[in-house]
């Protein structure tokens, strides 16, 4: 897939590895790095072209590596830093990139940088972090919650202040005003470009920049709070979220990784407003490559009509330079599979994610169409599931790659209970099944690798009936119709023209002729070859 136009970010596909399910190689039950390289040649043969891989730092794991306690170096329970280098170097020699996760706002409690800022208020490090006095009258800086549950406001007795954390106390935010922040940040990745990284997907990137004094934030007289910890969830976001100055940090970031060659930055964007979304690839596309594109993700509802208007007013609002992408499932959201509603939507969700113009980042599973695991409440270990009820555990279970005892993940008890469908739900027993969830996303992933018209080609809409989402991609006069029934009748959709099907969500039509219309089953998705 190679066009001297397009990078290989553009025209590959990306999968998400969360570290600790992916695969166990030393027996204690957490996926490590080089568990990681033992499944290499797995996502050779899937046709992945980068892998992504959630935080492997020296971490306390209060959220699970996202609150980092050495951004350069790795945490023992995952191997160590030869593993890291042994680990890039095994998935270049495969033609794999690697991306890493980048947590730039937010540090460790246990961080030696916050160890020192909290040790007095006249250490050189106190202004690395958001310190505040409290109120006269002894109550916090102001009314901001954690997303994680909670005033977003810690007191520390001894330095008598309080500090802020956007999440959990144990992650205190930088203050990324301070220059020497910046400084300290911006080595962390000339240190893993040095190594021979090939981007970062950066974690929550739009919160960076803070409000001039964070006065409190308005209330959300309409939100209805997850529970009674839930401060956040009434709040209008006005000072707490994304700030002009933001931008002056991801230009930068930018300037940074260009002077490694063809690297990616993957931003963590969470923005409903599609306008102020886009300010992120920058005027002139000079920020982030591939601000992260949620809408399907977002989705209330799954029909024809959410979703084809999810993606047509993406790609109406997209100026000429910025360059699309789509995820349909990650660590923190449910299953698509579930989500969706059935595992035949669920293959027209793998479907549409391979088609569709630009570039798609899967999650480790949805290629088997896992679901998400419904997990008893006292097995919970997430924090955001633990302090507000809704946990992300159940899309974090082990990957299944067969049907022992431990699905292959792990020869003991895993941090995280198996899914029971892992029996025949597995890699070993969908590879060998061609009508299997894995085999259609296989064959999907094929197909885009060597027609450009699916990888780089052009989106147009398509005409259809109510209840199918149809659209063409386009390139030097090959033409694709991709039709979705999200209904469960039959559909005729109109071919204007001859068409041969080159793949069905149903992988039992392959070659099959139309003349001017095809008929779709329900629960249908086909790729149609135009003559």
């Amino acid at each position: 897939m190679s066009n001297p136009q397009f990078r290989w970010w553009q025209t590959g596909i990306v999968y998400q590895i969360y570290p600790r399910s992916f695969q166990d190689s030393n027996g204690d039950g957490v996926g490590d790095l080089p568990g990681i390289v033992s499944r290499l040649d797995y996502l050779v043969d899937l046709g992945v072209d980068a892998i992504w891989i959630s935080p492997f730092y020296k971490s306390p794991m209060a959220d699970f590596g996202y609150d980092v306690a050495d951004y350069c170096d790795v945490d023992p329970i995952f191997g160590t830093l030869a593993d890291f280098d042994h680990l890039l170097e095994e998935a270049h020699a495969r033609g794999i990139k690697v991306i890493i996760d980048w947590v730039p706002n937010h540090t460790s409690s246990e961080h030696p940088w916050f160890l020192e800022s909290r040790s007095s208020r006249d250490n050189p490090k106190r202004d690395w972090y958001i310190w505040r006095d409290a109120k006269p009258d002894g109550s916090r800086p102001n009314n901001w919650g954690s997303i994680f549950g909670g005033p977003a406001w810690e007191w520390d007795e001894t330095t008598q202040q309080y500090y802020y954390h956007y999440f959990v106390k144990g992650q205190p935010d930088l203050n990324w005003a301070n220059p020497e922040v910046v400084k300290a940040m911006t080595d962390v990745l000339r240190f893993w470009l040095q190594r021979g990284v090939d981007g970062f997907r950066m974690d929550v990137v739009y919160l960076l920049a803070k409000y001039p004094g964070m006065p409190d934030n308005p209330i959300n007289p309409d939100a209805t709070p997850l529970n009674e910890n839930d401060i956040f969830g009434v709040q209008h976001h006005v000072y707490d979220s994304i700030q002009p100055e933001v931008h002056r940090y991801t230009r930068m970031f930018r300037q940074i990784t260009d002077q490694y060659g063809d690297t990616v930055i993957v931003g963590e964007v969470w923005e409903d407003d599609l306008n102020e979304w886009i300010k992120f690839y920058g005027p002139e596309g000079d920020e982030i490559q591939l601000p992260f594109n949620f809408r399907l993700m977002q989705l209330k509802e799954w029909n024809a009509g959410v979703v084809s208007t999810s993606v047509n007013e993406f790609e109406d609002a997209l100026p000429e330079f910025a360059w699309p992408n789509y995820v349909i499932g990650n660590h923190d959201r449910t299953r698509p599979a579930t989500r969706v509603g059935s595992q035949a939507q669920a293959r027209i969700a793998q479907m549409l994610l391979l088609t569709v113009r630009g570039t798609p980042t899967m999650y480790q599973g949805d290629e088997l169409g896992m679901e998400e695991a419904q997990i008893p409440r006292e097995q919970w270990v997430d924090p955001w599931g633990i302090n507000l009820g809704i946990t992300r555990d159940g899309c974090r279970t082990p990957m299944q790659w067969d049907g022992s005892r431990y699905a292959g993940f792990s020869t003991v008890e895993p941090w995280l209970p198996v899914q029971a469908d892992h029996t025949w739900r597995n890699v070993e027993a969908m590879s060998d099944d061609p009508h299997s969830f894995l085999s259609l996303v296989k064959r999907l992933i094929a197909l885009r690798r060597v027609e450009p018209a699916l990888h780089l080609g052009v989106y147009r809409r398509a005409g259809a009936p109510d209840g199918v989402f149809a659209y063409i991609r386009e390139h030097d006069g090959r033409r694709f119709l991709i039709a979705l029934n999200f209904t469960s009748e039959e559909k005729r959709v109109p071919l204007n023209g001859p068409g041969v099907v080159a793949i069905s969500t149903h992988l039992d039509r392959a070659d099959e002729t139309a003349a001017d219309t095809l008929t779709l089953r329900p629960d249908e998705g086909v790729v149609v070859l135009l003559g």
